[in-house]
């Protein structure tokens, strides 16, 4: 049995060194992401959503604070530092859940606060509507476009 502790620790090492390949290649077939900007992502859409962040990251740093595996499930507390493209630092707490299958992640899970995440990110329009639903999609759809764009360019 592999050691899914040790695969979240070297995940995270990978995102903080922005090694997007290790990260990608840390998931298995059909692998299924969510969290609360991208949505739910499935097959290389997640390995791909990392490879483009790490790819544009300048300033990105990672900590993880503490992981567990227990089976085929698992746990991590992580926090990213970063500037956001509109030029304001971030600092994002995320709790991480997963699921194993022969070595690789199967299912990931990131959940946050996405108004704290917006007030950051976004300044004034994220302190008076990150609460709000469409603000939510509108980020979400910017994300997803990025994110297809990066795909097709690959």
């Amino acid at each position: 049995m592999a050691d899914n502790a040790e695969l979240i620790r070297n995940f995270y090492e990978a995102f903080d060194r922005h090694d997007g390949e290790a990260m990608a290649a840390s998931y298995g077939p059909g692998a299924r992401f969510h969290d609360p900007v991208f949505g739910e992502l499935s097959g290389d859409e997640p390995g791909d959503m990392w490879r483009m962040l790490t790819g544009r990251a300048e300033d990105l740093k990672v900590s993880l604070m503490e992981h567990s595996a227990n089976g085929d499930a698992g746990t991590a507390r992580w926090i990213a530092r970063y500037t956001f493209s509109t030029g304001r630092a971030v600092v994002n707490d995320v709790k991480a859940e997963f699921r194993f299958t022969d070595g690789r992640i199967v299912e990931h899970v990131d959940s946050f606060s996405f108004y704290a995440w917006a007030r950051q990110a976004l300044g004034p329009t994220g302190l008076l509507l990150g609460w709000a639903p469409p603000l939510r999609h509108s980020v979400r759809k910017r994300a997803l476009g990025d994110l297809a764009r990066f795909r097709q360019e690959r």
